[in-house]
C-alpha cells in the first residue's frame, strides 16, 4: 500500500475547519484507501458504513437513529448511494461542539450530487481525488505511470499486460454497472463508442456536430454524454480563456481523458513501444502533464484554461490565479527554442512566466519569462511556486 501523505494531511486539515468533507474521484481510485489511512491517524472514535454492504445499509434504514449518537469521525463510503442522508447530515453538523464529523465518499461530482451541494452549502468541502501523482513515484517511474496511468491497481500491478487487462475490466465495469447505479440510462455500447471517440480526440477541441453525426443525433444529446463522463472524473474538459484582444478566440473546450491509463486502453495500447508508435503519443504525453500541472498546484475549479485564436497561436494550459498568470506548454521532443506561437502567448496574455515542459533531461532558461523545464523534474519546480 502507498500512503499518500500529502492526500491524508489535505483531508485532515479540511476536516479541522469543516463538519463534512466529501472525497470525490472515479471508481478504484483510492477513496476508501485513503479514508482508512486518514481514519488510522485521527484522534477518537472512528465509524464506518459502506453503503454497497447489505449489513451496513440496513444498519442506516433508520439514519437518524444510527448516526444522532456517534462521535469522532464517521465514514460513509459510496454516498451516491443514498443522497436522502445529507438533509440529516446537515442537521447533525449544525449540532453544538460538532461531537462527529463526517467523512463521505463517493463517485460522482458535486453536480450529481446536487441534493447534498445544496442541503450541506457551507458545511461541506469537496476534496477530489485523482490517481497516483509524480510526486508520489519514484522519478524513475514517470514512463510507468505514463503508460499505465494513476490508478493504484493499474501503476502497480505485476506487469504491463497484468496493468492493461485490469483497466479492461474497469472500464466494462464502470459502463455496464456504474454508470446504470448512477441512474443515468445510457446503453453501455453507445456510452463505450462513445468514449473511445473522446479518447480518439484527445487533446483536441470539443466539436459537437462532428461527433453528433457519428451517433446520428443531436447536438445536446452528444453534449450530454460529454458532460457525464467529465462529471463521473474519467473525462476533463478544458475552457477557453478569452483575453480582450481583436483576434479571433477559440471558444469551445478541449476535451482529454483525464487517466493516460485509460486513454491508452480505449486506444488500445499496452506497450511502451505501441505508444511511441501511436498517432496520438504527443497528445497523450500532453494530458498526461496537464493533470500532473493541475494536482501538484491544488488548481481549483475555474482556474485552469487554454488559449487558441484561429491565427494559430496557442498555450496548452493557462493557470490563473488572482493576478497571476502561469503558461504551460508540453513537448514530447526537447525543448529548442521559444515559437512565434509562445511569443503571442506570453504578450497577449500577459504570462507571469511560460515553461515548457520537454522530455529532455535538462532544465533552463529560454528567454526572459521562458523557461524550458524536464519532466522528469517537473514536480520539483513546481514546489517552488
Amino acid at each position: 500500500m502507498v500512503v499518500r501523505t500529502d492526500e491524508v494531511t489535505e483531508v485532515l486539515a479540511r476536516l479541522g475547519e469543516f463538519p463534512v468533507v466529501a472525497i470525490l474521484g472515479s471508481r478504484q481510485i483510492g477513496k476508501t484507501t485513503l479514508a482508512q489511512q486518514v481514519a488510522a491517524v485521527s484522534r477518537g472514535e472512528v465509524h464506518h458504513f459502506d453503503l454497497e454492504d447489505p449489513a451496513d445499509e440496513a444498519r442506516l434504514g433508520e439514519a437518524g437513529v444510527a448516526l444522532r449518537d456517534l462521535r469522532g469521525l464517521v465514514v460513509l463510503d459510496e454516498i451516491q448511494r443514498r443522497p436522502n442522508l445529507f438533509p440529516l447530515l446537515r442537521v447533525l453538523a449544525d449540532r453544538p461542539r460538532r461531537p462527529a464529523r463526517f467523512l463521505v465518499l463517493g463517485s460522482a461530482a458535486p453536480e450529481l450530487l446536487k441534493q447534498g451541494s445544496e442541503s450541506l452549502a457551507g458545511r461541506i468541502h469537496f476534496h477530489e481525488l485523482t490517481g497516483f501523482g509524480l510526486h508520489e513515484v519514484p522519478r524513475s517511474a514517470l514512463d510507468r505511470l505514463w503508460l499505465r496511468g494513476g490508478y493504484p491497481r493499474s501503476f502497480l500491478a505485476q506487469d504491463d499486460e497484468a496493468s492493461f487487462r485490469w483497466r479492461t475490466n474497469l472500464v466494462r465495469t464502470y459502463l455496464e454497472r456504474d454508470i446504470p447505479e448512477l441512474g443515468l440510462r445510457v446503453p453501455s455500447s453507445t456510452l463505450r463508442r462513445f468514449w473511445t471517440m473522446v479518447a480518439n480526440a484527445h487533446g483536441t477541441i470539443w466539436n459537437a456536430s462532428e461527433f453528433a453525426r457519428a451517433f446520428g443525433v443531436a447536438d445536446t444529446t452528444v453534449r450530454r454524454y460529454l458532460d457525464l463522463l467529465t462529471a463521473t472524473f474519467t473525462v476533463r474538459q478544458l475552457q477557453p480563456w478569452h483575453a480582450n484582444l481583436a483576434k479571433r478566440q477559440v471558444k469551445s473546450p478541449k476535451i482529454y481523458v483525464t487517466d493516460s491509463g485509460l486513454l491508452h486502453r480505449l486506444l488500445d495500447i499496452e506497450t511502451r513501444s505501441q505508444l511511441d508508435g501511436h498517432v496520438k503519443v504527443g497528445a497523450s504525453w500532453e494530458g498526461f502533464l496537464i493533470e500532473q500541472v493541475l494536482r501538484q498546484l491544488r488548481v481549483e475549479r475555474g482556474e485552469a484554461y487554454f488559449w487558441g485564436t484561429y491565427a494559430g497561436a496557442e498555450l496548452d494550459l493557462l493557470v490563473v490565479r488572482v493576478s497571476t498568470k502561469l503558461g504551460s506548454e508540453f513537448k514530447r521532443m526537447d525543448a529548442s527554442s521559444v515559437t512565434a506561437s509562445m511569443r503571442s502567448a506570453l504578450e497577449d496574455l500577459e504570462l507571469d512566466r511560460l515553461d515548457v515542459v520537454h522530455a529532455g533531461k535538462a532544465t533552463f532558461a529560454l528567454s526572459e519569462r521562458v523557461r524550458a523545464v524536464a519532466a522528469s523534474r517537473l514536480i520539483d519546480e513546481l514546489a517552488a511556486i
